[in-house]
């Protein structure tokens, strides 16, 4: 399990800094690789220090949260924006003030990782607001969710097609190993519940 934790990770990373060429002039390109053409001995510039001297704003991890929000979740978001040197865009169809309260016990956290988090409130129907919320920000490189929520529970379910969102979805487990999950017959509404 951790050889597939440490390969997750090293995809996420390759996803992540796929876009840091796009930052460099073509000149700069050229200045940063070696003559000799060995560029395993190149250090890539990070993201974030590439937008900072272009200008451009920072690389974003988006969290999409509900009305709770696990440590679990939180943990893994702060570690990845940490690790990716990603600023936090936090998605909520709640009001504005639950979800600051939502974000206040872990804004120490943050402040001391070094991440700016901004929190957008959405309205409307939940996969189409986030859809055109994330086609808006080309900065977004992908979107965390917990599992038990209505956006995570849908991509586990196969409910939801995979490509509905413009960036990739990481679905975050907050069950702890050896747990099982109890099997409910979904309630009879309208589908407009958002967890």
């Amino acid at each position: 399990m951790k050889k597939l934790s440490k390969h997750l990770k090293k995809m996420m990373d390759a996803l992540a800094y796929a876009h840091a060429g796009e930052h460099l002039s073509r000149r700069d390109k050229m200045r940063s690789m070696p003559s000799n053409g060995d560029v395993s001995k190149v250090i890539p510039e990070t993201p974030a220090a590439a937008a900072s001297k272009t200008g451009k704003q920072a690389r974003r991890i988006a969290l999409y949260v509900g009305n709770e929000l696990p440590a679990e979740v939180m943990e893994y978001v702060i570690e990845t924006c940490s690790r990716l040197q990603h600023d936090l865009t936090v998605l909520s169809f709640q009001t504005d003030s639950t979800g600051r309260d939502l974000m206040a016990p872990h804004l120490e956290a943050l402040a001391d990782a070094g991440i700016d988090m901004e929190l957008i409130t959405l309205s409307g129907e939940p996969i189409t607001g986030m859809a055109r919320y994330l086609r808006r920000r080309p900065d977004v490189a992908f979107m965390a969710c917990k599992d038990s929520g209505y956006l995570g529970r849908s991509f586990l379910h196969g409910t939801q097609r995979k490509n509905v969102l413009p960036v990739p979805v990481v679905v975050v487990t907050t069950k702890k190993p050896g747990e099982t999950e109890e099997r409910t017959a979904p309630a009879k509404d309208n589908g407009a519940n958002v967890a």
